[in-house]
């Protein structure tokens, strides 16, 4: 070893030497070993819906007991009404650049459910998506034609008839027992001057949403109509065939539908 080389290797143990003194002094440590970050609460939470909206979390049955604070906080609190103000704008954006073909038959499909009208008040007694999904209770729900209209989603809905758009009402929901108060629903909270409402028939009984959804829109390509954009707030809305030209889809961190 020459001279410099045992100067160098001098001066890095004097370094080290005078680290570790001076760690145990003042209780300082040069070099932390790498942890990963510890999360919690609403930090937790926000990861957590963050990975729902974004499709990454699939087949969740119940929102996690720990978020439900936060899940109605997010609901009711202003932020979800901000979140989907801001979809409509980019929305409307993407509307007003579109150039109709005067065939009338430009259409747009629409999501019912969270979508257009809300069931926030019956999920809150259900607390917020922590409980289990109760098939009997949505429908008891569902038949008092009590679900308000999503304001931002109104407007938007009202832009798009005005506009010349044909726009088609699409839903899970069973025809036979929720038909006509879901068509009752719809004109109490504003929605009137749709193309068309559809509702899951027997046909579809049993049939996931992607399918149902996929045939329904498969249905409306053969009858010529152009599909410029579809909305909802499940990815089974806006996943399948025949999808339309762009796909919206809104927050909703209280329910999965396959």
């Amino acid at each position: 070893m020459n001279i410099r080389a045992m100067v160098q290797r001098t001066q890095e143990v004097f370094v080290l030497v005078y680290l570790t003194l001076f760690s145990k002094a003042t209780g300082f440590k040069p070099y932390p070993k790498p942890s990963l970050p510890q999360v919690e609460g609403a930090a937790f939470c926000l990861s957590w819906r963050l990975a729902v909206e974004a499709d990454n979390v699939r087949a969740w049955r119940t929102v996690p007991t720990q978020c439900l604070g936060y899940i109605e906080t997010y609901m009711i609190g202003g932020q979800y009404d901000r979140d989907v103000d801001f979809l409509v704008g980019q929305i409307l954006s993407y509307v007003n650049g579109i150039a109709l073909s005067g065939d009338g038959m430009d259409a747009w499909i629409l999501d019912v459910d969270d979508t257009c009208i809300s069931n926030v008040f019956y999920y809150k007694s259900k607390r917020y998506g922590c409980d289990p999904y109760d098939p009997s209770g949505f429908k008891a729900w569902a038949m008092t034609g009590g679900c308000p209209a999503i304001p931002g989603m109104l407007g938007l809905f009202s832009k798009l008839v005005s506009s010349g758009f044909k726009v088609f009402m699409v839903t899970g929901r069973d025809e036979e027992t929720l038909g006509q108060v879901t068509t009752e629903n719809l004109h109490n909270q504003g929605f009137v001057g749709y193309e068309r409402l559809i509702l899951r028939t027997a046909a579809y009984k049993g049939q996931g949403a992607v399918a149902y959804k996929s045939s329904i829109r498969k249905q409306l390509a053969a009858e010529g109509y152009k599909i410029w954009g579809n909305v909802g707030d499940q990815w089974s809305d806006l996943q399948g065939d025949f999808v339309g030209n762009r796909t919206f889809k809104l927050p909703n961190p209280m329910y999965f539908v396959p």
